[in-house]
């Protein structure tokens, strides 16, 4: 069985994994987002730096691929069409590129749109902007994965109740994912070398999914949008942290990047 881990992984180290992917998943659906950024974290201190957008993208294919199928008829289906044209578009932009973006300076700037989307009521042509959203933030995720807080602020304009929001980003999480991964594979990412750890993942994400449904039940819209406030205003803050360490220390200190899924 030590085989599964032949990248170099051992059981301890995968069991922790499993326990993240379970508990990133769990307070995704129960509280909207927030735990891509988690495994996203975690992935980078044990993975190695070109393995985690690629086996973090793929893992949360199946997250949210499961989160969408137990949540499809409170699916916005009507969104999806201009988001899937502005991610096709910024994925391969992204993929394209062969030199790394100035991530800081990204990061700050994404921090502060979050911020400003939870301080100030967001204004109508966020939510006439689903090719602009689908094409940054999948334009960003090729380079620093978890950017489904990007994608929070444009499903939280819509004014959808907990059930929609959460079945509606999932939905464009699990597209962004889904051509990230297709890109990784095009570009030569070795997927195979990670496709034990990655199926028990989304096992252990898919399990997480099921337990955080209940939370959702019992919590009512006004909580949700309180929680769902609060943990975009610490992804915020991360995001702006990291990219300010990154500016000014990035010779002394490497801090992981992205947001959330």
């Amino acid at each position: 069985m030590m085989e599964i881990w032949h990248a170099g992984l051992g059981w301890p180290t995968a069991s922790a994994l499993l326990a993240v992917s379970f508990a990133s998943s769990f307070i995704t659906i129960a509280f909207g987002i927030g735990g891509g950024a988690v495994m996203l974290a975690v992935l980078a201190t044990l993975l190695p730096a070109a393995a985690i957008v690629p086996v973090h993208g793929l893992v949360q294919l199946g997250s949210n691929a499961g989160r969408a199928a137990i949540m499809t008829r409170y699916m916005r289906f009507d969104l999806l069409g201009p988001f899937a044209i502005g991610a096709l578009i910024g994925i391969v932009l992204g993929g394209s590129l062969v030199v790394q973006l100035e991530a800081g300076w990204i990061q700050i700037g994404v921090g502060l749109f979050i911020l400003w989307s939870v301080i100030a009521k967001p204004p109508a042509f966020l939510k006439r902007s689903g090719v602009v959203t689908g094409v940054f933030s999948s334009f960003l995720t090729m380079f620093f994965g978890g950017t489904g807080p990007f994608v929070a602020t444009y499903v939280k304009a819509q004014d959808l109740d907990r059930h929609a929001h959460v079945a509606t980003h999932a939905m464009f999480m699990t597209l962004q994912h889904l051509l990230k991964t297709v890109a990784f594979g095009i570009l030569g990412f070795a997927f195979s070398i990670w496709a034990g750890l990655i199926i028990l993942l989304i096992v252990a994400g898919v399990l997480g999914t099921l337990a955080g449904r209940v939370m959702l039940a019992k919590i009512d819209d006004r909580r949700f949008r309180i929680v769902l406030n609060v943990i975009l205003t610490l992804l915020a803050a991360r995001l702006i942290y990291a990219g300010v360490v990154d500016i000014f220390f990035s010779d002394t200190a490497q801090l992981p990047t992205g947001g959330r899924d």
